[in-house]
């Protein structure tokens, strides 16, 4: 199965799944562009890009709010959030 994230303002808002077959077998980066022809023939809109569950191209796996670095070509997790340790009660 391939992965393709959506990109708006270079944050990923969903990620979906696509078939090997829908691809013709190819793999990346030959598979991004047939990937995106299908998405775009089911009427997604939007930059859409492959990206590896195993993290073998792009980084890393892209999850939903991640961003996506166009120089490195990468998708960056975003930074954690403090840690603020539980209150106790007076």
């Amino acid at each position: 199965m391939a992965h393709f994230a959506r990109i708006e303002n270079g944050i990923v808002g969903q990620v979906i799944v696509v078939n090997n077959e829908t691809l013709g077998d190819l793999e990346f980066p030959a598979s991004e562009a047939v990937g995106q022809e299908f998405i775009a023939s089911l009427g997604l809109g939007g930059q859409w890009l492959q990206t590896s569950y195993n993290a073998n191209f792009r980084g890393k796996y892209a999850g939903s709010g991640d961003t996506y670095d166009s120089e490195l070509d990468e998708f960056v997790a975003p930074p954690m959030a403090e840690i603020v340790a539980p209150t106790t009660p007076e």
